[in-house]
């Protein structure tokens, strides 16, 4: 799994002009599954996420998790972040998870999400044409790839 994640002041996900998901200030999740992800990369990953100190305490210190700042997390799934880009100037997407094996795993992510961070997580629609809209917050943005673990 690979995953960018934004500290926002506030994001959406809109579909064909209609707003389907927002947050507040929080954490923009853009997640790409590949075909050898499971379980433990989605545990390891929804732990690390909510446990990430990227949010600001009483000094402007990046030391606080949005667990600890109560903030939200919205997750879109995008396959475009398991890109090939060695060969050519045409991306190979032929390591991104077919949708038969990435549905269950994102919905599995975004439940792990939910437990780890104790409320409800937002998300896109998983294969639809979305229009994400955001207000990065620092800028920050953080990539974290569960091949690289260790």
């Amino acid at each position: 799994m690979r995953v960018v994640i934004q500290r926002v002041l506030h994001a959406s996900v809109s579909i064909g002009g209609t707003e389907t998901a927002a947050i507040g200030p929080g954490m923009l999740v853009l997640l790409g599954i590949c075909e050898e992800d499971g379980d433990e990369d989605i545990d390891w990953l929804a732990r690390k996420i909510t446990a990430l100190r990227i949010f600001d305490d009483e000094e402007g210190v990046m030391n606080r998790s949005v667990c600890e700042v109560d903030g939200s997390i919205l997750v879109v799934s995008q396959f475009t972040l398991m890109a090939m880009t060695r060969k050519g100037n045409r991306p190979s997407y032929i390591r991104a998870a077919r949708p038969e094996i990435a549905i269950p795993l994102y919905e599995r992510f975004c439940q792990a999400l939910e437990t780890a961070l104790g409320k409800r997580v937002p998300t896109g629609t998983f294969g639809a044409d979305m229009q994400v809209s955001l207000l990065n917050d620092g800028p920050v943005t953080i990539c974290i790839d569960t091949k690289n673990k260790e």
